[in-house]
């Protein structure tokens, strides 16, 4: 059985989305965000006190790129997941691993400065620089989405859903404003996704459930 330990649209999404595009089945628990101030019990689960916190069986895993690349490796190959065999496997792993080391970690930075630290510690500069960073680093992809709509083997994959969770987070930050014109279509089309909507549908039906607000944090929104 799999369970997915998930706050709103924070980087558990990623996996959330996976399974939803995969139509595995799937336990989801849901937890305010940040779990390891607001959830201590959690911490008998992962003690990072980090989301995503995934298993499978008797595998877990607290890395949500990671958990992408083994659900689709595992429970969609050809699909989602791109072989070892196929001339675009190089580029899928590179685009995966992308979304979360080089777009989502810039955007950590912004959020930390402007919403997580006490304001005397607040660091405009930095939130102006990564910020900066981020969009650069993104904009290296428009010329790509230009010419295809998914970023790599003729199809959407996994790395779609890294690289798109780091579009919905820059959008709930409020960076998304600035996304060149092929980016700013691209998202819009993975938001159209039956799989996103679904993933959507299943947090929020689940943390009404689980009496969780369906809200993303103040820490996720600008």
């Amino acid at each position: 059985m799999i369970t997915l330990h998930h706050c709103v649209s924070a980087r558990s999404f990623r996996p959330l989305w996976a399974l939803e595009e995969i139509g595995v089945p799937y336990e989801l628990k849901m937890l305010p965000f940040p779990p390891r101030a607001l959830a201590r019990a959690f911490k008998d689960v992962n003690p990072l006190g980090t989301i995503p916190a995934f298993a499978d069986d008797a595998l877990f895993m607290t890395e949500s790129a990671a958990i992408c690349q083994y659900l689709a490796a595992r429970y969609s190959p050809g699909v989602l997941d791109v072989a070892a065999h196929e001339a675009d496997f190089g580029r899928y792993l590179n685009f995966l691993h992308f979304g979360e080391a080089t777009l989502t970690f810039p955007q950590t930075l912004v959020l930390r400065y402007t919403h997580l630290e006490p304001p005397e510690r607040r660091q405009p500069q930095i939130v102006d620089d990564y910020a900066r960073w981020f969009h650069a680093r993104l904009r290296t992809l428009a010329p790509l989405l230009e010419a295809q709509p998914y970023l790599c083997a003729g199809r959407f994959t996994a790395a779609d859903i890294s690289v798109g969770y780091a579009l919905m987070l820059a959008e709930l930050i409020g960076e998304s404003e600035r996304f060149a014109p092929p980016i700013a279509q691209y998202w819009k089309r993975l938001r159209e996704r039956e799989g996103f909507r679904r993933a959507m549908r299943a947090q929020e039906t689940a943390a009404r459930a689980q009496n969780v607000s369906t809200v993303p944090s103040p820490q996720l929104r600008p």
